[in-house]
């Protein structure tokens, strides 16, 4: 199949999920067209199944706020009619999925159908989404869309519950590359950097916005180095990190947290992390979660949005309603306080990583795509 991968090719969940996706399907003979306004920062090497086309916004001084949707579509629809694409799966439905019916509309008229599979991923629902000024339009474009697919079980209820949806949204949960964690060489990093051979290493992964609750993250580890001997390490960057290292020096623990900012060095980090924190005002799936249990690294989070989907209350960690800093801190030192209560731990926490390995993720997209692409085949041929 030929297929064109829209995606925000940021750290953020939804762009890694729609890379490594892409390269995954490349790796399986499948022709993949990367379209989007910069190179994935997960799409290191290109290969000759992988192609990464540039949406170029030119500048007018005309425009207040430069129109990417119409530049994506336009480009889109050149490069269908260039490479012969079969398939559009835009990730993320703000503004991906509007576009991708624009340039839809616009192959129409040339007398080209071609299906469009939108992924749902969270903030494009649950927080942006919901807003007044896109609410009638995101409803608009997925329900033009040929298939819908979302990242849990929780963000296709609120997806029905937030929009008037009269299609079907099929459960697809993001994934982990386990092979590749586990097997590809780290970059040379001594643990010693990091923390004393006495301390545990706990970790946070993010992009530091408000729903993350960055503040809880540093007070659960205060409390949990009252007790412990840790260091914590904090990995994204954001408007929340000011704050976050502030709240560091007022409690007096600022040598003992490492703010690394974005780092493409995550597979380090978690390699030798004791313990992941998340506690999120709301995850659509929790994706830094999973690549922490992948790395058998137990997780200490909220019970939110689809958290529960992903990480196993008592089994790969904890759960905990949101803002419950006490019993998360309680329940992190559950498990670092004895050895063989954070071993069985890691071995849970990588047991229940290994049933969302790509490999069996995969298959059920090839599915859908396939679907789709014949029964656009039928119209084209009525």
């Amino acid at each position: 199949m030929k297929i064109a991968i829209v995606c925000y090719p940021t750290f953020g969940g939804s762009g890694v999920v729609a890379t490594e996706l892409g390269l995954e399907l490349a790796h399986r003979g499948h022709e993949i067209h990367f379209i989007t306004y910069k190179q994935p920062v997960r799409l290191a090497l290109l290969n000759s199944n992988v192609h990464y086309h540039e949406v170029n916004v030119p500048e007018y001084a005309l425009f207040h706020y430069q129109p990417y949707e119409l530049a994506l579509s336009s480009k889109l629809v050149d490069m269908v009619k260039l490479y012969g694409i079969e398939l559009l799966h835009v990730h993320y439905a703000i503004p991906h999925a509007y576009a991708g019916y624009m340039a839809k509309q616009m192959l129409k008229d040339e007398g080209i159908n071609i299906p469009m599979v939108t992924t749902l991923h969270g903030t494009d629902i649950t927080l942006v989404g919901k807003h007044l000024f896109y609410k009638t339009a995101v409803c608009f474009s997925i329900n033009k869309s040929d298939v819908v697919t979302s990242v849990s079980q929780s963000l296709k209820e609120d997806t029905y519950k937030h929009f008037d949806i009269n299609k079907e949204i099929h459960v697809i949960p993001n994934f982990i590359e386990l092979e590749k964690h586990r097997n590809e060489p780290l970059i040379s990093c001594q643990r010693s950097v990091m923390a004393e051979k006495h301390e545990r290493i706990i970790t946070h992964i993010s992009n530091f916005r408000k729903v993350k609750r960055i503040p809880d993250v540093v007070k659960i580890f205060y409390k949990i180095q009252q007790q412990i001997p840790a260091k914590l390490m904090m990995v994204g960057d954001g408007p929340e990190r000011e704050i976050a290292e502030k709240i560091c020096y007022d409690l007096g623990i600022q040598e003992k947290v490492i703010f690394f900012g974005n780092s493409n060095e995550i597979d380090q980090i978690l390699s030798y992390s004791d313990l992941f924190l998340l506690p999120s005002e709301t995850e659509s799936f929790g994706l830094a979660a999973l690549e922490a249990m992948a790395w058998s690294v137990p997780v200490i989070s909220s019970n939110s949005g689809g958290l529960p989907e992903v990480n196993f209350d008592g089994v790969s960690g904890y759960l905990s309603n949101v803002g419950d800093i006490d019993e998360m801190a309680e329940n992190a030192i559950k498990i670092l306080s004895n050895i063989d209560t954070l071993n069985t731990f890691k071995e849970n926490a990588l047991s229940v990583a290994k049933q969302f390995d790509i490999k069996n993720i995969l298959p059920i997209y090839e599915e859908i795509y396939h679907k789709a692409i014949e029964k656009s085949k039928q119209i084209n041929l009525s």
